[in-house]
């Protein structure tokens, strides 16, 4: 008898693809600075550009050329090629992506009917089932290596704002990004994504995005989508510790502690309060809130979730309507004053979702993006940073934040919320 996955790799590896990302990098003078240049430059200063390019793997999961990837893989890219293990290669253009989630779609530029990888149902997965991965770690082409599931729901790994992830010991590589983690039956139960190590190589421990993920992100880009929604319920959660569960009368320190309920929206309705203890979605048990997010995600908008919840001491199944997020409105803000070049937006549910803020703060807007040559970048704003108020006047939103600034002062004082610690800020 001789056991080989040879032929389940001759099934499989064809799907598997090599992602090529090129991006142009424009690259700082080393005479910038220097007086004497910049008083014949002014500004102006001469600078040189660099093609740069990554490599990442990718899985064709529609024979039409829809290739799924890790969006740190191509982020960035003015130029995507993809290339087959029998040596084709093709354009693509990316037609979604997610940067919280780490996932992208492209779409391959041609007429061409592509072998394809079945997605399979990773809530299946149990820990020890044997997994292959397929990809192509530090460019040397395309490579399989084996192992087991190791662990499942992983959160905390500090790769990216998605907390749900597939262990597995199966080696993972830089250049395996993207890549195909699959099952003994030839299905792709998850995206290889990242491995912990302090070397750069692999130490036995690598993470991959569920399958089930991939399908939720997939059906976006069918409807047209260029980014992912997610739910919304109307409800924040945190961690249960150790004494949150002995003060609750939890059973067992797992599951999502709601720490805010917004008054109009779907959990409100639905009864959920807080203090309550979110302990399964649609009857899958939740370790921490991580794990609410990925079954809500997953569940998609449009239907409803059954929450099993633990209120008060007793055990209660509530069922809650999966809504679209309310719109945001973002905003940059312009003009000569220190917040120049920093994108704001109001502090919907949806943006406290994508920023993992701890709860909806009742005033200030949040910051969601920073050019790094603006004054809003040199004096030290990050995205994720609430301005609670500037020059003793509260902000209630981007327009009045905005009419503030445009309206300038001597003196700026700003009251900024970071992480939960106020600061204030003096600019003259």
């Amino acid at each position: 008898m001789q056991l080989s996955f040879a032929p389940l790799v001759r099934q499989t590896a064809p799907a598997v693809v090599n992602v090529y990302a090129e991006r142009e990098v424009r690259q700082r003078s080393p005479f910038q600075g220097d007086p004497f240049f910049e008083r014949f430059f002014g500004q102006q200063m001469p600078h040189r550009s660099q093609r740069q390019s990554s490599l990442g793997s990718g899985v064709v999961i529609d024979a039409s050329g829809v290739v799924i990837t890790n969006n740190h893989v191509i982020d960035g890219a003015d130029q995507v090629r993809v290339a087959f293990s029998d040596g084709r290669e093709y354009a693509s253009e990316i037609i979604l992506r997610d940067e919280t989630i780490d996932l992208a779609i492209l779409k391959i530029d041609a007429n061409v009917a592509f072998e394809t990888l079945p997605l399979g149902d990773s809530d299946a997965v149990e820990v020890g089932d044997l997994v292959l991965a397929i990809g192509n770690p530090f460019g040397v082409g395309q490579t399989v290596t084996s192992g087991i599931v190791s662990a499942l729901a992983r959160n905390q790994v500090g790769i990216s704002d998605f907390g749900f992830f597939i262990q597995t010991d199966a080696a993972i590589n830089p250049g395996n990004s993207g890549g195909a983690l699959i099952d003994m039956n030839g299905n792709l139960i998850g995206i290889n994504t990242a491995i912990y190590s302090r070397s750069g190589g692999s130490n036995g421990i690598g993470f991959a995005i569920p399958a089930n993920m991939v399908r939720a992100v997939a059906a976006a880009a069918e409807t047209g989508s260029d980014t992912f929604v997610r739910p919304f319920i109307g409800a924040t959660f945190e961690p249960v510790t150790a004494d949150i569960a002995e003060a609750l009368g939890a059973p067992r320190i797992s599951g999502a502690l709601v720490n805010d309920v917004q008054d109009d929206g779907p959990a409100a309705a639905a009864g959920l309060l807080p203090g309550d203890i979110v302990t399964a979605v649609n009857g899958r048990a939740v370790e921490h809130p991580d794990a609410v997010g990925y079954r809500l995600a997953t569940a998609g908008i449009g239907g409803t979730a059954q929450l099993e919840v633990l209120s008060r001491g007793e055990t209660k199944t509530i069922e809650v309507a999966l809504e679209a997020p309310p719109e945001t409105i973002e905003l940059l803000l312009t003009g000569s004053n220190p917040l120049a070049g920093a994108v704001v937006a109001d502090i919907t549910p949806d943006v406290v979702q994508r920023l993992r803020l701890r709860s909806r703060p009742e005033s200030g807007v949040v910051v969601l993006e920073v050019d790094g040559r603006s004054p809003a970048a040199r004096y030290g704003l990050r995205p994720g940073d609430i301005v609670m108020a500037v020059n003793g006047t509260d902000i209630t939103g981007p327009d009045q934040l905005a009419e503030i600034l445009a309206a300038g002062a001597g003196l700026w004082r700003f009251d900024i919320d970071r992480g939960g610690n106020l600061m204030r800020q003096f600019i003259r």
